[in-house]
């Protein structure tokens, strides 16, 4: 039961927001009682962290199996943005920022190990790319990877990028052109070409 509530709450909060969704809404969606989703979590904020500790085991799992298949760097960031945003249901209500607002102990404690997996892999990444020749042999990866990780979190800001003029998707897709754009070698540019045309064709 408490692997279903999880799933539920978890859908709800990514398609409606943190705020908006309330116990009774979940226990309605399920057909249970309200006390019986309390005998599991006894706050709604204890089943938000709940929520988010497995929403982000599910994507760090994912995120080790696309490094553990060694594609091209370029290829693996492609992969590692899809599984993320199919994870996160395209972050049609902007679920970072709503965390921050409502429930900033649980943001803080994520931010924190958010970083450490991100600028792992994308180290990982950059150097991978500069050893192959697809990225440029001069990139300063610890800069890099610190440009990437404000730059990811920077256009969350719904504020900023109104989701209206900058779906989510679109957004993503945008950034990590522009990102790849600024360290790729003329090997590396041919093979990005490849995906972007590929991708606008999908």
């Amino acid at each position: 039961m408490i692997e279903k509530i999880i799933h539920k709450a978890s859908e709800l909060f990514l398609n409606l927001g943190f705020k908006s969704v309330t116990m009774d809404d979940i226990a309605q969606e399920m057909g249970i009682s309200k006390k019986t989703i309390y005998a599991h979590f006894k706050t709604k904020t204890e089943l938000v962290r709940a929520v988010i500790e497995t929403l982000y085991g599910n994507i760090i799992c994912g995120i080790d199996t696309i490094q553990e298949a060694e594609r091209n760097p370029i290829e693996e960031l492609y992969e590692i943005k899809k599984f993320v945003m199919l994870q996160l249901k395209n972050e049609k209500t902007s679920p970072q920022y709503q965390l921050q607002k409502y429930y900033p102990e649980i943001h803080e404690t994520l931010k924190g190990r958010h970083f450490d997996k991100m600028y792992a892999c994308t180290i990982a990444n950059l150097k991978r790319g500069v050893n192959i020749g697809l990225y440029r042999k001069n990139l300063d990866v610890e800069f890099v990877s610190r440009i990437y990780f404000i730059g990811m979190n920077g256009i969350k800001d719904d504020a900023m990028f109104p989701i209206p003029d900058f779906p989510k998707a679109q957004l993503f897709e945008e950034y990590l052109e522009y990102h790849l754009r600024g360290i790729v070698t003329e090997k590396g540019l041919q093979i990005l070409n490849k995906f972007i045309t590929n991708h606008q064709n999908q």
